[in-house]
């Protein structure tokens, strides 16, 4: 990129950015004006994409992770050629438009995650890099190199103030992911201020101690920073980061440098000097460089010629390995290469259902390619083992990941995998600890990412580690998040189906909800209760005759209801397993009145808070405080929660 066509990029990003901003009212102009020319160098000279098939799955990933500052990017889609055009850049920030407030994943070509959250880009792109290293591990050969590509971050202070992005970080150094660079937009502002108000730690030695390789240089020194990333490039066993010292808001005459330039529109008065400093006609709006958009013109001719020869290696390579290619076939739709075999179980059989989840889990191991994913440090208690070596710098091909104890960055990397393609990938903690992922997961749940959680220790059960360890809201602020599936499987047969549904679903993530505590496998009276569990309820339990009393209950206490029913012997009552109360809830009336009829009482039994459950039940035995720390079944009887409880609520009915 010579350096007039990098000048009049810059100029344009600038131009654009203090234009949609000011027509919006609304934006963040300081990261697209400090950071014009770097953004520049990225999409004009070193990534490898193709804005003429922006999912070209061997192209280089670039994550603006300082995700306030979505102009720089929507600038450069448009001059590169990506299906963004002047119209919606000044439609920006307006409901529908392709260029929203922050990047949106699935919402403008080109962009490749969303990001807005501080941190979540870095920790996402960690995720996007390990799939680069396991798509290269399993498909490329001593003849043909398929996969080959780069993860790019723009990332700031905010970000790295985030303890998501140390988590990300530390695991980054750990496992050698070389082919992540990130740069560090270095300007010392945040929105309060200077960073001295509470960051002085010393950045670059924070991200060596990671065991990143660290370089400094200038924002706006093109030759400098050519010579960073060709060294990045060069280090192949540590990911980088490049520190560039910027200004932000570069280019406002009067503005520059200042915090007030972050997250308000520069004015009328301001952006105008800006213009006329540039030598920009002060009034035009929206305005575009014609050499930078011939330059892009010309760049995108390249870049498709390179993906042309691309496309003829891969055709070889498919030609050479057609196993491998089916394979990946599958992995990119996100298919099972073969039928899965889940367990099967007799009733009466005790499991507990962390067990039983291990099983399906390892089912569908053996059916899905792209099944991939790990514990946060607990492996051996989740049931997450996968056969196979673990994945590692020294095994890129590993399927199962150890994460250490990072579940925010967990839940994120996994995102990250989700969304580069390839990969169906899975988490697992202690439900309890789904507080620490949540951000990370309501992302997934806004992009509609097919991530499964698996969720073990699931109530107050677990007995003596005691209310730290005891989940009581945790199903219910779960099930509040838009788009996520909350399952809680009653037994292990409910187990297996419950991972069926979790792998056939392609727009969201899955909760599965374990217990410690083994459970019988129960028998049911539905004879197409696999069919009606999609439903969300499904009857376990039922008399000859209308019911007097309906139970609706969830995982462990389907078995707790099945116990007070029979301590009722003068009531019909009817059993309902319901391993995903928001579905059911969503259903059409008629059906939920034919597993629910309403002219019966109808009660709902939960070992958590009665939250969503209130509407469709007339009672509730629940548990509506932080438990204790003592044997399982003595804490729940402490707490009122036994069948004898349940047996006194029917028989008042």
């Amino acid at each position: 990129m010579d350096a007039y066509s990098l000048q009049e990029t810059a100029k344009t990003i600038r131009c654009l950015s203090m234009d949609a901003i000011q027509q919006a009212n609304s934006g963040h102009p300081g990261l697209p004006l400090g950071c014009a020319e770097l953004g520049a160098l990225v999409y004009g000279e070193f990534m490898k994409h193709d804005p003429a098939d922006p999912q070209w799955f061997d192209r280089d990933r670039f994550v603006l992770s300082a995700g306030h500052g979505s102009m720089l990017v929507y600038s450069l889609l448009h001059l590169s050629g990506y299906d963004v055009s002047l119209a919606d850049i000044e439609s920006f920030r307006q409901v529908g438009s392709k260029c929203p407030g922050h990047p949106e994943y699935g919402v403008t070509p080109g962009v490749e995650t969303t990001t807005g959250p501080l941190g979540q880009g870095v920790a996402t792109a960690v995720g996007m890099a390990v799939a680069e290293t396991m798509l290269a591990a399993r498909f490329n050969t001593s003849e043909r190199t398929i996969v080959d590509h780069y993860t790019w971050v723009l990332a700031g202070d905010g970000c790295l103030q985030e303890g998501l992005s140390a988590e990300a970080a530390s695991l980054a150094g750990s496992l050698g992911l070389g082919k992540l660079i990130v740069f560090y937009d270095d300007n010392a502002i945040t929105i309060d201020g200077n960073t001295s108000l509470s960051f002085n730690e010393d950045v670059c030695a924070r991200f060596m101690a990671y065991g990143w390789h660290v370089q400094k240089g200038d924002a706006y020194d093109a030759d400098g920073i050519r010579k960073l990333v060709a060294a990045a490039k060069a280090e192949q066993g540590r990911p980088s980061l490049i520190a560039l010292k910027s200004v932000i808001g570069k280019g406002a005459p009067t503005m520059e440098g200042s915090h007030k330039v972050h997250g308000a529109p520069l004015g009328p008065e301001e952006v105008a000097r800006a213009k006329a400093a540039m030598g920009v006609p002060v009034d035009s709006r929206f305005w575009v460089s014609p050499d930078a958009k011939k330059f892009f013109a010309t760049r995108a001719a390249e870049l498709a010629a390179s993906h042309s020869t691309w496309l003829a290696e891969y055709q070889a390579w498919r030609a050479e390995e057609p196993v491998q290619a089916a394979e990946l076939d599958a992995m990119l739709a996100g298919t099972a290469l073969s039928t899965p075999v889940w367990p099967g179980y007799e009733s009466g059989q005790a499991i507990a259902t962390r067990n039983a989840s291990g099983a399906a889990l390892n089912a569908a191991f053996a059916a899905w390619p792209g099944l991939v994913g790990g514990s946060a440090d607990l492996t051996g208690p989740n049931v997450t083992a996968l056969p196979g070596p673990a994945y590692s710098r020294s095994e890129r091909a590993g399927r199962m990941l150890h994460y250490g104890i990072r579940e925010h960055a967990m839940a994120a990397i996994s995102n990250g995998l989700a969304i580069h393609g390839g990969f169906r990938p899975f988490c697992a903690t202690f439900l309890v600890f789904a507080d620490y992922l949540r951000p990370a997961l309501r992302l997934a749940a806004l992009m509609g990412l097919p991530v499964v959680y698996v969720m073990t220790h699931d109530s107050v059960y677990i007995g003596e580690d005691g209310p730290t360890h005891q989940p009581v809201e945790h199903l219910a602020s779960l099930r509040a998040i838009p788009n996520v599936l909350v399952l809680r499987p009653a037994d292990a047969e409910e187990t297996s189906e419950a991972w069926a549904w979790a792998m056939a679903r392609t727009d969201g993530p899955t909760v599965i909800a374990l217990t410690r505590q083994n459970l019988p496998v129960v028998p049911k009276a539905d004879p197409i209760w696999k069919d009606t569990f999609r439903t969300g309820a499904y009857v376990v339990h039922s008399q000859a005759g209308e019911p007097d009393v309906v139970v609706l209950a969830s995982g462990s206490e389907v078995s707790l209801a099945l116990a007070a029913a029979q301590l009722v012997p003068g009531k019909n009552v009817r059993v309902v397993s319901v391993p995903s109360l928001e579905t059911f809830l969503s259903q059409p009336e008629e059906l939920r009145d034919t597993i629910a009829p309403p002219e019966a009482r109808i009660l709902g039994c939960e070992a958590g808070r009665s939250y969503g459950w209130d509407s469709l039940v007339d009672g509730f035995m629940g548990i509506d405080r932080f438990g204790e720390s003592g044997p399982g079944a003595k804490v729940a009887a402490h707490l009122g929660f036994t069948a004898e409880a349940l047996a006194a609520m029917i028989a008042e009915v």
